[in-house]
């Protein structure tokens, strides 16, 4: 019984390390995409943000002026 769970445990360890493995590549390939694909998009997704607060910021006053000739209008 105790050699079925000593080499039921070392498969364990050898699935761990192999995930282990996997994982630390996965780390690597997500690193070079960030670094290479995702910061030198950095600046022009903080302009477009900027651009959908600016436009965001004026939603509430147009809003209120579409009401204002709503009700300017004849039913």
């Amino acid at each position: 019984m105790i050699a079925v769970l000593a080499v039921a445990l070392i498969v364990v360890r050898r699935g761990l390390h192999s995930i282990s493995d996997g994982l630390a590549t996965l780390g690597g390939a997500l690193e070079t995409v960030e670094s290479e694909h995702l910061r030198p998009l950095e600046p022009a997704v903080t302009a477009i943000n900027a651009q959908f607060d600016t436009i965001l910021g004026a939603l509430p006053g147009i809003a209120k002026k579409a009401a204002v000739v709503a009700e300017r209008r004849p039913a």
